[in-house]
């Protein structure tokens, strides 16, 4: 079948800069979507974007779908003819609904009987035929969260549109799309060229805006051409460009052209914390900031202009007159700032409402003061520094650097906690009690910090759900997934030996507004648990490893882990796959017995399950020493070596036996021997 490259694009007016990789995308995932199940095939799809366009390119796409044979079965042969052989109504009503005579139709034979059948030669349908179809269903499948109208006519987009392009090969496919005919001719730079340029084929689209359009057409490519850009100024200044990838992202969404610009600001400014300086340039202006080798800012920025101005030193003063009163503000917050101390402005904490239900700020500072408490006992930590960390812990929500760069909170409570003068652990727990902020951040470094970000988290976590806030589906406007696997990182990562049971517990009783306790306390220990499965998923551990921890459901996460490492070892060994099979026979007879079974075993008869009794307890001697100092691998592999007695055991015992005292005390010896692998896991649970 022949084949051709397709090219479709939408241009318009400025889309959405951070919604336009989305947009990107999703055009060529519901293409894709489309064509497969339009039986079209195709090579591949590459997919272009710029603030003026999204477009795509499917190459080597079939010219039609391919022709199918479709059997459409009738009436049992029984029934379809009377007994001279006539067809009866149903037949002929049969043959009329396929539009053929009686004759045309064929039979279809089975084990199960003999039917009527019309067999339907379908001719596949043609390519420019079927791609409007796909592409309005696309576009109307978009993420666009509110569409605009433009002109008096009722068509809707993310914004206005100018014109479309459609070809197949060489060929435009007529038709008309949100409201305009499709051609062959496109739209170039804004600025640099204004006459539209015709494309001939698919494969000419890139270059021709590129060499006539003065457009970049591919993101991934306009990005990296920013990225290089920019480092190349930084090093005019022998610096570095530090390059935040969203604001990379951001910055090739609005421009078709980049043109780098290198500003400069007073160098009084570096006085500042340089996180302000670099939030103030990044969220404000869209600048790169500019760094040297100590990884402290240098006096300059980057900027791109989406235009190869005449006048370049014009656009360089431009962009410095507009950063100078943001600095300044900058700098007038941090004076304002520092006039009072964080502890100072602990009353006002009262005037701040946390949640409805949960009260004010100044009651969760109560709340996560007396579970820091009761966190650094239990790691016999420095009690008064985490008490002084969480006393001050949301303080710096009150400055007005944080109220105008919310993103500054934590890392400008340390900064004025060290200029308050207060202790360097302090200091730290206050920005890093939000680590970590996001799936593979790091965790808090210090002591105070690990105990300060865990009962925080511990006390949005406990006291959200209690507020019967629960998160559903995709909403989580408390990012309470992300709080509970950061208490689970901390703790596990940062090697703290806690139950998360407890501490769930201690949170709840400090509420006291009205709520189910014994019910928010099992949906929070589900929660922590489920997102503890998605953790160990993550890091290489399979489910039904999981799903043999936890069986046991050990309270402490590192202990957890511990097990489930356990676990991945035995299995590998030799003895793993008929350990788990006779554990998952033991667990079924258990389950079975009617009997009330006895804890000791006594009165065996046979030789094997003698044997077995003497050397199952011979290996929990071995074993208990293990299990007291959590070594659960050697643990394992040695009641591992019960392999042998106990498929001797199955072989030649009948554990039901009539006599009603052996048979008890049969089933004794097998609670006995699943009780010693349950102190680690449920091997029975691991799959073959």
């Amino acid at each position: 079948m022949n084949t051709q490259d397709l090219l479709f694009e939408i241009g318009c007016e400025e889309l959405p800069p951070k919604n336009l990789r989305r947009l990107q995308d999703a055009l060529a995932e519901n293409i894709e979507q489309g064509l497969n199940k339009n039986q079209l095939k195709f090579e591949g799809i590459e997919k272009f974007s710029t603030p003026r366009r999204l477009a795509i390119i499917i190459r080597a796409l079939e010219s039609a779908q391919p022709d199918k044979t479709v059997d459409r079965r009738g009436p049992a042969v029984k029934a379809a003819f009377d007994n001279d052989g006539k067809p009866t109504k149903a037949a002929l009503g049969f043959a009329a609904s396929c539009g053929v005579g009686i004759d045309e139709l064929g039979r279809l034979k089975s084990e199960k009987g003999e039917w009527l059948v019309y067999t339907q030669h379908i001719q596949g349908r043609k390519t420019p035929e079927i791609m409007p179809e796909i592409i309005k269903q696309t576009i109307n499948m978009l993420p666009i969260a509110k569409k605009m109208r433009w002109g008096s006519g009722t068509v809707e987009f993310v914004r206005p549109v100018h014109w479309i392009v459609l070809i197949y090969g060489n060929t435009i496919i007529e038709t008309e799309i949100l409201g305009i005919k499709t051609g062959n001719e496109t739209v170039g730079h804004r600025f640099h060229a204004l006459k539209r340029i015709k494309i001939d084929e698919p494969d000419m689209y890139k270059t021709l805006l590129e060499e006539q359009g003065k457009v970049l057409v591919n993101m991934e490519e306009r990005k990296e051409i920013i990225r290089s850009k920019a480092n190349d100024a930084a090093k005019s200044v022998k610096g570095e460009a530090l390059v935040e990838e969203a604001l990379l992202d951001e910055i090739a969404a609005i421009n078709e052209w980049p043109v780098p610009v290198l500003g400069e600001f007073n160098p009084d400014f570096l006085k500042l914390p340089k996180e302000v300086l670099i939030t103030t340039m990044q969220s404000n202006q869209k600048y790169f900031p500019v760094k040297n080798e100590q990884d402290a800012l240098l006096p300059y920025f980057i900027t791109f202009s989406n235009i190869e101005s005449r006048y370049p030193e014009s656009i360089k003063r431009g962009n410095e007159r507009v950063i100078l009163p943001r600095l300044a503000d900058a700098e007038f917050f941090w004076k304002q700032d520092t006039r009072q101390k964080l502890a100072d402005r602990l009353p006002r904490l009262q005037n701040i409402v946390f949640q409805q239900k949960l009260g004010t700020l100044a009651d969760k500072t109560d709340r996560v003061s007396y579970l820091v408490e009761h966190i650094a006992t239990q790691l016999q930590a420095d009690i008064g520094l985490a008490k002084r960390a969480a006393q001050l812990a949301k303080t710096d929500l009150l400055t007005e650097m944080v109220g105008e760069f919310a993103s500054l909170q934590g890392i400008m409570g340390r900064y004025y906690a060290l200029v308050d003068g207060e202790h360097e652990d302090v200091a730290w727990a206050l920005e890093e009690q939000y680590y970590p902020k996001q799936a593979g951040a790091p965790i808090p470094t210090r002591q105070t910090s690990k105990i300060l970000a865990l009962a925080e988290k511990i006390d949005t976590l406990c006291g959200i759900f209690s507020a019967g806030l629960i998160p559903t589906g995709d909403k989580d406007p408390y990012a309470l997934r992300r709080a509970a696997l950061g208490i689970l990182r901390i703790i596990i990562e940062g090697d703290l030996t806690l139950d998360v049971i407890d501490l769930v517990d201690v949170a709840l009783a400090q509420f006291k507004h009205d709520f189910d306790k014994s019910e928010t306390r099992q949906r929070v220990i589900d929660f922590i648990y489920d997102r503890l499965k998605g953790y160990c998923l993550d890091h290489g551990f399979s489910i039904d490893e999981f799903e043999s921890v936890m069986a046991v459901r050990p309270a402490y996460p590192g202990d957890f882990m511990q097990r489930l490492k356990a676990v991945q070892v035995f299995r590998k060994m030799p003895e793993a796959e008929s350990l788990a099979a006779a554990n998952k026979r033991i667990n079924n007879i258990l389950k079975k017995a009617k009997d009330n079974i006895p804890d000791i075993v006594v009165g065996l008869q046979q030789s094997e399950e003698k044997h077995l009794l003497e050397v199952s307890e011979q290996t929990w001697d071995a074993v208990e020493p293990m299990l007291n100092n959590k070594d659960y691998t050697a643990a394992l592999t040695r009641l591992a070596q019960l392999k042998e007695p106990v498929d001797q055991f199955f072989d030649h015992v009948m554990v039901n036996t009539d006599d009603v005292v052996l048979r008890k005390s049969r089933l004794a010896l097998l609670k006995q021997l699943s009780r010693y692998f349950l102190k680690i896991a449920d091997i029975s649970k691991l799959q073959a």
